[in-house]
């Protein structure tokens, strides 16, 4: 398995999609997906006993986003998310940070000795890169590969069970916008199905990061919650606490989005002002605040 580093993994979107334009996209994407009248996979009997231990997270209750580093949760803090690599805080909800869809900047050596036809390659073969973070995608393009993806995600998404976190969040499920094509919503979505598969079947919640386009497809695919960075500056915050009956954990990097996020839903969801770098207590910039 490849080494998880601890550097702040958070993603501030690259790309907007309007609400209603990003309902009306992925609830067509999803109808190809998922056609009328299709059926899911039945779960084993032990699975569906498994799933019944999953917790979610309340809604509007106070929150941290620690996955650049753990440290003592502030006072008022029930819930955290913490990086994979790092242990829950004891007696709180804990949300298990794992970079699902793209490969760790550290990591791609790894992958391109063991997995390399999993890293999503362009015309010349070259691994095709987030540049904002320097992390090579990886490639959700055919049901084989996600799959394979699922058997190595689903083995963190199990050691955060045995950590003891009680929810998930894969991040970077948006990775298709920056696949230049060679990904679509549908190939992304197919595989968080894996993944939710997994994480229930280990007794953990998961939540869906970010995508509004994505939020007609939530049911299907199995999120539970939502983990929704900056929705306050973009607008975007009505549609998660919509579809996950206020269950969103909020995370602003700017004064105005946190001022607005709380005006409007700091009474119904949980918002967190943080710096960018979502740095630990003490560390250079760090900020926490929550309405």
């Amino acid at each position: 398995m490849p080494k998880h580093s601890a550097t702040p993994f958070h993603r501030r979107r690259s790309t907007r999609v309007a609400a209603a334009a990003g309902a009306v996209g992925a609830l067509a994407a999803g109808l190809l997906l998922f056609p009328a009248g299709a059926s899911q996979p039945a779960r084993s009997a032990k699975k569906a006993t498994q799933a019944e231990k999953v917790v979610l997270p309340t809604a509007d209750t106070g929150f941290d986003y620690q996955i650049g580093g753990a440290y003592t949760p502030p006072k008022g803090v029930r819930a955290v998310s913490r990086d994979r690599s790092a242990k829950p805080a004891p007696g709180l909800y804990n949300v298990c940070y794992v970079n699902a869809f793209q490969a760790q900047p550290d990591a791609l050596g790894w992958w391109r000795k063991n997995h390399p036809d999993l890293v999503l390659k362009d015309r010349g073969g070259n691994p095709v890169n987030d540049e904002d973070w320097g992390e090579a995608l990886l490639d959700t393009s055919t049901t084989a590969k996600r799959a394979r993806l699922a058997a190595v995600v689903g083995g963190w998404i199990d050691g955060c069970a045995k950590s003891g976190f009680q929810a998930v969040e894969p991040d970077n499920l948006d990775s298709y916008e920056r696949s230049g094509g060679r990904l679509t919503k549908a190939h992304n979505a197919a595989f968080a199905t894996l993944l939710a598969q997994r994480a229930h079947a280990a007794g953990l919640a998961i939540g869906q990061k970010n995508t509004t386009a994505l939020l007609p497809e939530r049911a299907r695919i199995g999120f539970d919650f939502a983990v929704a960075e900056e929705c306050g500056r973009y607008g975007e915050c009505g549609a998660f606490a919509s579809a996950y009956e206020n269950r969103v954990f909020v995370i602003e990097y700017e004064e105005d989005g946190y001022a607005g996020a709380c005006d409007e839903w700091g009474g119904r969801l949980s918002v967190v002002r943080r710096d960018v770098d979502v740095a630990p207590r003490g560390g250079e910039g760090y900020v926490f605040r929550s309405c």
